[in-house]
């Protein structure tokens, strides 16, 4: 089925997204992969590319509020097999920014938005604790004022981009009542007492940097803090539905990855004297996918333009999340076992994509969370 989600402009960025990935990319991706995190030259060059042109103009970015952009980048980072190493430019395009632009003062936005447009400035969000995931009001790193300043204690893991990370927006607890009782202070690289913990060894996504981050008595200025105390439950909550689109939208781009990986596989591996996609099981199999893939496209490109138009509601973007990322996990098992004892092998992109779908299904809100969202929303008591 065409898809009328993108116009002239974005396809024009379409190419230089993929020339982008074929050079800066590719060609260094097994290297990052075992390193464990992507050089931050590459935010900088993702910057020269554009990434990050949602900043205003008058501090070095182009002013264009268009997650299209955003979503092409994700695609062609798919379908060239390396999300991962693509995930920290785009945490900051997708996830972090909308927070810089909705919430900062005018000081702020001096401070901070060059570095972000260029991308010597690397950004991260720091919500999930040792003993807190996806329950926002369970939060427990506080944060006292102290004067002009906020005295940080307490803990955060799992953070995207958490080594590179030199402006991490983190979610607080400035008071008592579950919601209204959580603020979000900007905290800065090499603020005494902000220390990185180890940079955590995952199943999957290996060139993405992931870590503990810890805090012991730091104090940040009070003019760190994003938009007014007391409201980071629901700067959280306003930016929850892009993040969760975003996954969705990397989702569904590598099942598209997956099937014509495997297509081309089927198409030239031989088992009994033809082609194994010459079969009919092969066949049905490859069917349901596509079919799957092509519905979940188009209810992905609406949310897209939905979010773009301002009218995204969390129900749909909850629905998004939960069912492409389940669709992915089925998507990338049922194409590694087409594969064969080759989709084992990690030389094969099959069998990264296998390893780097699983945590699509717990990271910015679980299935379960989801389906409570939409569940809540049906009001049956």
């Amino acid at each position: 089925m065409k898809r009328i989600l993108y116009e002239a402009e974005h396809e024009a960025f379409r190419e230089s997204a993929r020339t982008f990935i074929a050079k800066e990319v590719v060609p260094h991706y097994l290297e990052w992969d075992k390193a464990g995190i992507v050089p931050r030259e590459l935010f900088v060059k993702a910057g020269e590319l554009g990434l990050f042109a949602a900043v205003p103009e008058e501090y070095g970015g182009a002013g264009v509020v268009d997650f299209r952009y955003n979503a092409v980048f994700a695609e062609e980072a798919a379908a060239a097999g390396v999300t991962p190493a693509t995930l920290g430019p785009s945490l900051q395009a997708d996830v972090c920014m909308p927070y810089f632009l909705e919430m900062t003062t005018e000081e702020q936005k001096a401070r901070w938005f060059p570095g972000i447009a260029s991308g010597e400035l690397i950004t991260a969000v720091a919500m999930s604790e040792p003993g807190t995931g996806s329950d926002l009001s369970g939060i427990r790193t506080k944060a006292v004022r102290d004067g002009d300043h906020y005295v940080i204690n307490g803990a955060k893991t799992f953070i995207t981009n958490g080594i590179n990370a030199d402006l991490v927006i983190t979610a607080v607890r400035t008071g008592d009542h579950p919601h209204r009782g959580l603020s979000l202070i900007v905290v800065e690289r090499g603020t005494p007492g902000f220390e990185r913990g180890r940079k955590l060894d995952k199943v999957g996504l290996h060139a993405q940097d992931t870590a503990e981050l810890a805090f012991t008595d730091a104090r940040m200025p009070a003019a760190n803090l994003l938009g007014v105390e007391g409201d980071g439950f629901f700067g959280l909550t306003r930016n929850l539905a892009q993040e969760r689109v975003s996954v969705a939208v990397s989702a569904v781009a590598q099942c598209v990855a997956a099937l014509g990986w495997t297509c081309g596989y089927v198409r030239e591996r031989k088992a009994f004297g033809k082609p194994i996609g010459s079969l009919q099981h092969i066949r049905f199999a490859l069917a349901e996918l596509a079919t799957e893939i092509d519905i979940a496209q188009q209810f992905v490109d609406r949310c897209v333009t939905e979010l773009v138009r301002g009218s995204l509601s969390p129900v749909d973007a909850a629905k998004a999340k939960w069912w492409t990322t389940e669709l992915q996990g089925r998507v990338m098992d049922r194409c590694l076992q087409m594969h064969g004892g080759y989709g084992y092998m990690l030389e094969y992109p099959v069998a990264r994509a296998w390893m780097d779908s699983r945590v699509s299904r717990i990271y910015a809100g679980t299935t379960e969370i989801m389906k409570e969202i939409i569940g809540r929303s049906l009001d049956i008591g």
